[in-house]
């Protein structure tokens, strides 16, 4: 059984930045691609990053791209969202999320994403 716990979130001005983590309790963690979504009330959940196994590559939503960055830690099962010069409009829950199909290929497509943490709240002030 995997089980993916996400931490980190929490209350930031607008133009901060915080650090999400996602320690995931799977043996093969290194051998899956691992993504970040969030979702905002009355919203669809939208993919946010993904990486491969790796490190190597990785695939961000352009509303994103310059101001987050995925990482993971293979030894430590984990893998972390650094979020900088947050907006209002990245207020969110994000979630971490597991896919078993994929190790070279981050995909944005929320539907190959097997397993999917609780969330953790991410709330930015103006």
């Amino acid at each position: 059984q995997v089980q993916l716990v996400e931490s980190g979130g929490g209350l930031v001005h607008a133009g901060g930045s915080l650090r999400l983590s996602c320690a995931a309790s799977v043996r093969t963690f290194s051998s899956y691609v691992m993504g970040w979504f969030r979702q905002a009330p009355g919203k669809e959940r939208e993919f946010v990053a993904g990486m491969s196994w790796s490190g190597g590559n990785t695939i961000y939503a352009e509303s994103v791209k310059g101001r987050f960055t995925i990482s993971r830690d293979n030894a430590k099962n984990t893998v972390y969202l650094q979020m900088n010069s947050l907006k209002p409009e990245d207020a969110a829950v994000y979630y971490c999320a597991l896919d078993r199909s994929s190790r070279y290929v981050p995909s944005s497509s929320r539907a190959l994403y097997d397993y999917w943490g609780q969330g953790t709240q991410v709330t930015v002030s103006s």
